[in-house]
């Protein structure tokens, strides 16, 4: 059977940057102005090394005139792929599923 690949995951920020931002041309400076975040969190995000929280996520939203639950859902799904990576096999060997239970 042929191993399967799977692409790294994709940090929300780096889709901010490349897919928002990039094309618009709004540089961190003016994203940081114009949404109310400061220019160490918006590089700090686009960088991976700060998650979108609500408000953040909802200031983007109303910045980029697009729901807030995309930025929520993006982060959502990065935190829970990055989680299968590093604790799945430890979750499996400490959880027993219920119907797997011996009453």
């Amino acid at each position: 059977m042929p191993h399967k690949r799977t692409a790294a995951p994709v940090h929300p920020g780096r889709l901010l940057a490349v897919k928002f931002m990039r094309p618009s041309g709004v540089t961190q400076y003016r994203l940081a102005k114009d949404t109310g975040l400061s220019p160490i969190q918006v590089s700090h995000i686009v960088r991976g090394k700060r998650a979108i929280t609500v408000e953040t996520a909802m200031r983007l939203g109303r910045f980029f005139r697009m729901p807030p639950e995309f930025w929520l859902h993006a982060q959502t799904h990065y935190d829970l792929l990055m989680g299968k990576k590093r604790m799945a096999k430890r979750i499996k060997r400490e959880v027993t599923p219920l119907d797997d239970r011996r009453t």
